[in-house]
């Protein structure tokens, strides 16, 4: 009933270019730290998603194109910020496919939670169209897998990456089988997540200023996410674990620590623990200074691997 640690070597393999934010080294310094600090935890690689998996959070449409565009050598871009490789539809599928064998790991009782040590992130792909670095939207797919498959009625997506998870938003804001709460600065890209975005009740967006810092996003947390979780009663917990918000990030302006990260996860899992018998599933998204990257990530699975009554 440990953690569990998921990966796959096409997710280090997927590379939208030399001077791309969102370069291999991410998930290369990851992983070391991981086997470093953590010699005593399972690693699992993970499977690559099914079509049906995809196809229940993207249209036919979106799978199609992506599977026809990969490159076979070079890069082909989807947008300006969104590349492929030769690897990154395999990478891609396998993001996916490691967040629906978290939720199959938890949901079954093998493992109590799981962190998806993967690439590229998925959180900005939406129904229809793949864009900020995102193909498929990973935890998208994962919720969607517990509750089509495992038979599941509420799932909760909390999402603390520095920018706003249009995509999943996008996938669920009319769908009130599934809560997405957000924490984010604004304004900066995608240019979504204001307060007044609430789905069918189902949305809790927080948005911050940039320069804003560990005490603003726990206040956010508390006053807004923790409620909204305890009146829902989620099943599941899914984290879209963006580390990007980070005080050394390149990227945004928001100044987080390594310390507001593993108290954010000691929340989510205290939420967990009350509502969903502790189950929980994070995926990795943002994150581009690969030092605070590290050491954030690190946090975060510190939290998971230790029991709450710790």
């Amino acid at each position: 009933m440990s953690t569990l640690l998921l990966t796959h070597p096409a997710c280090e393999a997927h590379d939208p270019g030399s001077h791309h934010p969102e370069h291999p080294g991410r998930l290369r310094a990851v992983v070391e730290r991981l086997r470093q600090d953590f010699p005593a935890l399972s690693w699992q690689e993970a499977p690559l998603a099914e079509n049906e998996h995809l196809a229940a959070a993207h249209s036919d449409a979106l799978i199609e194109t992506l599977a026809r565009i990969a490159p076979e050598s070079g890069s082909v871009s989807v947008d300006a910020d969104t590349v492929m490789s030769p690897a990154s539809l395999t990478a891609a599928r396998a993001a996916a496919g490691a967040v629906v064998a978290g939720v199959d790991a938890v949901v079954t009782g093998t493992h109590l939670n799981v962190f998806c040590a993967v690439r590229p992130p998925g959180h900005h792909a939406e129904r229809d169209q793949a864009m900020g670095f995102c193909l498929f939207n990973s935890v998208a797919v994962g919720a969607l897998h517990a509750l089509n498959h495992h038979g599941l009625e509420r799932v909760a997506v909390a999402d603390f990456d520095v920018h706003h998870g249009n995509g999943t938003q996008d996938i669920f804001a009319a769908d009130p089988r599934v809560m997405f709460l957000s924490t984010h600065q604004m304004p900066l890209y995608p240019g979504t997540g204001g307060r007044d975005q609430t789905g069918v009740g189902n949305i809790v967006n927080v948005p911050l200023l940039s320069g804003s810092g560990g005490e603003a996003f726990r206040e956010a947390v508390q006053r807004h996410w923790l409620p909204a979780l305890a009146e829902f009663k989620p099943e599941l917990l899914i984290v879209s674990a963006g580390f990007d918000a980070h005080r050394d990030d390149p990227l945004a302006g928001l100044k987080l620590s390594v310390d507001d990260y593993a108290w954010v996860t000691r929340e989510l899992l205290t939420v967990a623990d009350r509502h969903c018998a502790g189950r929980l599933v994070s995926s990795l998204e943002g994150g581009y200074n690969t030092q605070a990257l590290a050491d954030s990530v690190s946090a975060h699975v510190g939290a998971l691997a230790t029991p709450i009554s710790a």
